[in-house]
């Protein structure tokens, strides 16, 4: 009993003494944690091609498959198109391009751009079928330094990222790419984009 009496003795008395440090450590801890913190809370979304495919500005869902007018159910299609986000792919790179809807929405001069990845045709300006992809293949050295001024300059800038193609996270095996790492965006907000 004597040894228990003592232990508990000395405590009320360091009190004074320990709750300042007590509560400075959780303060301190916390500054370099919630610098590492943003890409937890964000994760990051992967793409394949089919969803991808779903967001290319095209009323009523995927490929537009459902933009024959159906009787009676006329009304709702263009309001749900309207509510559906508009998604281009730069270099593995899924951006909302949804607030650019006079560019790349349905029937705008690049909506052909929009639900895949289009870095050559970006690299390339050229909205020609056969570049619409993400293969960079032979391009010159003058189209992949536009394809990076443009990439930099237009989307980076303007447009808010959603996610990743599989293609840049993970390897063809399937497995995860380690030499991964997600763009820095810091003007926008991303917690609204997820």
């Amino acid at each position: 009993g004597m040894a228990g009496a003592a232990a508990r003795g000395p405590l009320p008395f360091l009190l004074p003494f320990l709750l300042p440090s007590l509560l400075l450590l959780p303060g301190t801890s916390a500054e370099p944690e919630l610098r590492f913190r943003p890409p937890a809370e964000a994760p990051v979304r992967l793409f394949t091609e089919p969803e991808l495919a779903r967001y290319a500005g095209q009323q009523g869902g995927p490929g537009g498959r459902c933009s024959a007018p159906r009787p009676g159910r006329r009304g709702l299609l263009p309001w749900r198109s309207e509510g559906q986000p508009i998604y281009l792919a730069v270099k593995g790179v899924v951006f909302d391009v949804t607030s650019g809807k006079e560019f790349y929405g349905k029937g705008a001069p690049y909506n052909a751009l929009v639900g895949k990845d289009s870095t050559r045709g970006v690299a390339k300006m050229s909205l020609d079928p056969a570049d619409l992809t993400h293969d960079t293949t032979g391009l010159t050295e003058e189209e992949l330094k536009s394809l990076d001024d443009i990439f930099n300059n237009v989307y980076k800038a303007k447009y808010p990222i959603v996610g990743y193609t599989s293609r840049r996270i993970l390897n063809e095996d399937g497995s995860p790419n380690l030499d991964f790492k997600p763009e820095d965006q810091p003007h926008f907000s991303i917690k609204d984009e997820f």
